[in-house]
């Protein structure tokens, strides 16, 4: 199936339109997988003629629909596995001395596609049940995407997406088999919570104060760099002055914000300018 130029033109203005991401070069071989469902769905003989409905403006779900297939959904329990080890050794351990007296910890998962790292933060904290006994632990998983927070919100997944960063013990212990795939268990589920956002909008609030960490992974790659000035800006605002943001690992704050800094002691996460440096250095002390 032949796409034309100027149908790439239209999808990649219809994606950054809706989500601010660019269609970059690298995703464009994807167009013709990712829409061929819909266009089977939908009788729909071409790409062109997809374009030719969306541009008579007539069907908005339409529109909605091939945003989301074009969106890059990738994800998989403790993805990449480095980071969670040391949120669970350094961050944490951290927060949990800095949040003594309220005893309270928000975390906000921005870009969580369908769930698994909101809900791979929640068993880190279920597999520490003395240090996090008493405690109020709210995580938000946040995403452009309707239908990937619908699955999210959701808590089910197929085996293969289950045993995808998971062993079979920590599957078993955490998830449930159901007829329709591997559901996360009520431990889990009642400490999380999800919305559709977009990370250029004003970010969502956590109810009471400011969200102690935000992880944001590989979400940035696909701003240009207005637009990724842009989400420094929201997600530093959601930040609590001690708190930290977390990035994938092709991705940094040099050159794209002055709001934000690497952490001089604790690689790959990044804290306000300025801000909590203080505090900090106590809780390593």
């Amino acid at each position: 199936m032949q796409v034309s130029d100027s149908s790439i033109r239209i999808l990649a203005g219809l994606l950054e339109a809706r989500t601010g991401q660019q269609l970059t070069m690298s995703r464009r071989w994807r167009i013709e997988t990712a829409l061929s469902s819909l266009l089977r769905e939908r009788a729909i003989s071409s790409l062109d003629e997809l374009i030719t409905i969306l541009v008579m403006g007539k069907e908005p779900a339409l529109s909605q629909r091939v945003v989301e297939a074009l969106l890059n959904n990738e994800t998989y329990f403790f993805r990449d596995r480095v980071p969670f080890d040391q949120l669970a050794r350094t961050a944490l351990p951290a927060l949990a001395e800095r949040r003594k007296d309220s005893k309270r910890i928000r975390i906000w998962s921005a870009g969580c596609s369908t769930g698994q790292e909101i809900y791979s933060l929640a068993m880190l904290f279920a597999e520490d049940p003395v240090r996090w006994h008493g405690w109020t632990i709210d995580l938000l998983g946040s995403d452009v995407s309707e239908s990937a927070v619908n699955r999210a919100r959701a808590g089910i997944y197929t085996q293969f997406e289950a045993q995808r960063g998971m062993g079979v013990t920590q599957m078993i212990r955490w998830f449930e088999e159901r007829e329709d795939g591997w559901r996360a268990v009520e431990p889990l589920r009642k400490h999380v919570r999800f919305q559709v956002h977009n990370i250029l909008e004003a970010p969502p609030h956590p109810g009471v104060g400011q969200f102690d960490i935000v992880l944001c992974r590989n979400v940035l790659l696909y701003l240009n760099a207005e637009k990724k000035r842009m989400a420094f800006e929201r997600l530093s605002s959601a930040m609590a002055p001690d708190g930290w943001l977390m990035l994938g690992a092709g991705e940094t704050v040099i050159g794209q914000t002055e709001k934000l800094v690497a952490d001089r002691d604790w690689r790959g996460l990044y804290c306000l300018n300025g801000s909590g440096t203080e505090d900090r250095r106590t809780a390593r002390a």
